[in-house]
């Protein structure tokens, strides 16, 4: 492996790392993210289970296409 090559991975892999923290920043500002009506929450005064399966699906669905016109956009 050339090193050129190897810089381009931690390149794309350090942009990668940003663009999450900066999903995972801004996530609590997005409105209806994490309180679908398919999530499931349990809970009492002492311990609370959460489970988010819409959101998961949601969020499955838009990575799928964003990934999907990424990877159709490179080979073009």
């Amino acid at each position: 492996m050339d090193i050129s090559q190897v810089g381009r991975a931690l390149l794309v892999a350090g942009l990668v790392i940003a663009a999450l923290g900066l999903a995972l920043t801004f996530a609590d500002r997005v409105p209806f993210l994490g309180r679908l009506p398919g999530d499931i929450r349990l809970g009492d005064d002492r311990v609370t289970v959460y489970v988010p399966i819409a959101t998961s699906i949601l969020l499955s669905i838009v990575l799928t296409v964003v990934l999907g016109l990424v990877s159709w956009l490179g080979r073009r």
